[in-house]
């Protein structure tokens, strides 16, 4: 069962992603570690279609690894 698009919104804020309003349905949304921005659009009780659950999946995912790389490069500096 797909997911509705109020719960990938609850998702996206949940991991540091801020929202500004688009035009209609359209929400874009933004994160200090995402390049660009993620666009999301529709009614909130509609029903997600697979390519945004996948595209917020990437957007968490990158966000994700650019905090670990960015501790990484913080440990290493502290042994130096």
């Amino acid at each position: 069962m797909p997911k509705k698009i109020r719960e990938l919104k609850q998702i996206l804020r949940k991991s540091g992603f801020t929202e500004i309003a688009g035009k209609g349905s359209h929400t874009n949304w933004t994160h200090p570690y995402y390049l660009g921005k993620l666009t999301v659009s529709g009614q909130d009780s509609a029903d997600a279609k697979r390519y945004q659950e996948k595209e917020v999946s990437l957007a968490i995912q990158e966000v994700k690894q650019a905090i670990e790389q960015e501790e990484d490069h913080e440990i290493d500096e502290d042994e130096v």
